[in-house]
């Protein structure tokens, strides 16, 4: 952020305390405008030479922190995730960024975007070649690429270092339907999946930059369209904690290739279930965090999940079909939890970005559980969450964020709450 002439300015690819030649993209008037650090004149001493040649100034939305140290990276993220849980939880509390490590070994060597080695971290480095999963665009022309940052226009240059090895093999030597998307997916085993789905029905996605053709075009991205496979057989082979599911390749799963070990090993970690003990996992996509809950619960116990894709939820029930004590249910969680009269001893609930609400946190609180543990991946509506949680008699006894989508603003927080 920078001050000018009484307005606030968010300044795109700048550090703190940095002197910048600053270009204006996008004035509505009012109190700010949005701009783009377009020479550096005094650099910060956390400022590298960027990872990423697409995200640049007038490029591309993906790696919009390539430019700064992985350690500065964290170190910004957990600055915001601790001013946001001060101003909208009114909790004050230290917070620490980590690099997702989960132990295990690398398949596959990690270089850098113009595929050279030299000067990249050892195997495995978790700041590039990280993404499993991605959705590209498709120009006018039938090429392959990513859309401008906050615009429609379609960049082809595919040069971004966040996707795994592999991922990209092949797309950009081909011509696709011109205006469709690409989902692209390499999962446990290596194998890569690529679907490419119809364009939007026509108005549908709207050109500009306004609010509202922002918001038609996302609506138009989300809604059911027809898919066609060109790669992979589409069933992408997913492995946490040694268990395998088979899961639609366009449908949800950690974009990161460690992060669904990681976050069920904290699960696992903070729930301690007792043998015989109920718990709840809402928004449970495939169930990874079901299947944790189930082992320690034992036969005699049971574990509910709540998910709205129905598909994720026939593909959970699949992977976890020797697990008795575990019922998948395709449902809004809104919904479900509003009817429920148990008293489970954990919930466990990883809401979408928009966070649970109070429809969901009232009910949920409501239950009487033991430990709660929510996850969150945009600050803001974590520490909204969080501050309903305090309200209702609990606190956070635990909390955990972890740099999931690295050389980007987004970052992962993980809460246990416990009443007082």
């Amino acid at each position: 952020m920078a001050r000018h002439e009484g307005r606030v300015l968010f300044v795109r690819h700048g550090l703190p305390d940095e002197l910048v030649l600053a270009r204006v993209t996008e004035d509505r008037g009012g109190s700010f405008c949005r701009a783009e650090a377009v020479e550096i004149l005094e650099p910060s001493p956390d400022r590298v030479e960027s990872t990423c040649p697409v995200s640049g100034p007038g490029g591309a939305g993906c790696c919009d922190f390539a430019f700064a140290t992985p350690q500065a990276q964290r170190d910004l993220k957990a600055a915001v995730v601790r001013e946001q849980l001060q101003r909208l939880a009114h909790w004050e509390t230290d917070v620490v960024v980590e690099p997702i490590r989960t132990g295990r070994p690398r398949a596959v060597e990690v270089t850098a975007p113009d595929g050279n080695a030299d000067g990249v971290e050892a195997l495995g480095t978790p700041d590039i070649g990280w993404r499993t999963r991605l959705r590209l665009a498709v120009d006018g022309e039938g090429r392959a690429g990513v859309h401008r940052y906050r615009g429609s226009e379609v960049i082809t240059d595919l040069r971004c270092p966040q996707p795994v090895p592999g991922a990209l093999d092949g797309i950009a030597e081909r011509t696709w339907t011109p205006g469709a998307d690409l989902v692209v997916a390499v999962d446990s085993e290596g194998l890569q999946h690529i679907v490419e789905l119809a364009p939007p029905t026509a108005g549908a996605a709207p050109r500009g930059r306004s609010r509202r053709a922002t918001t038609a075009r996302r609506a138009a991205a989300h809604t059911r369209r027809a898919e066609r496979l060109v790669s992979g057989s589409g069933r992408a082979v997913q492995y946490v904690a040694e268990r395998r599911w088979e899961v639609s390749a366009t449908g949800f799963w950690q974009p990161h290739r460690d992060a669904a070990q990681c976050y069920s090993d904290v699960v696992a970690e903070w729930a301690d279930l007792d043998a015989g003990a109920s718990a709840w996992d809402l928004y449970c996509g495939a169930g990874v965090f079901a299947a944790r809950l189930a082992e320690q619960a034992g036969p005699r116990g049971a574990v509910l999940g709540v998910e709205s894709a129905r598909s994720a939820v026939a593909d959970g029930t699949a992977a976890l079909r020797d697990l008795p004590g575990v019922d998948l249910h395709a449902e809004r969680v809104e919904r479900w939890i509003a009817g429920r009269e148990q008293s489970p001893s954990v919930i466990v609930l990883d809401p979408p970005r928009a966070g649970a609400g109070k429809q969901v946190v009232g009910p949920l609180t409501a239950a009487n559980p033991d430990r709660i543990i929510h996850i969150g991946c945009d600050p803001a509506a974590f520490a909204r969450d969080i501050g309903l949680y305090h309200a209702a008699g609990y606190r956070v006894t635990r909390l955990r964020a972890f740099d999931a989508f690295p050389a980007t603003h987004h970052v992962e927080c993980l809460a246990l709450l416990e009443r007082t």
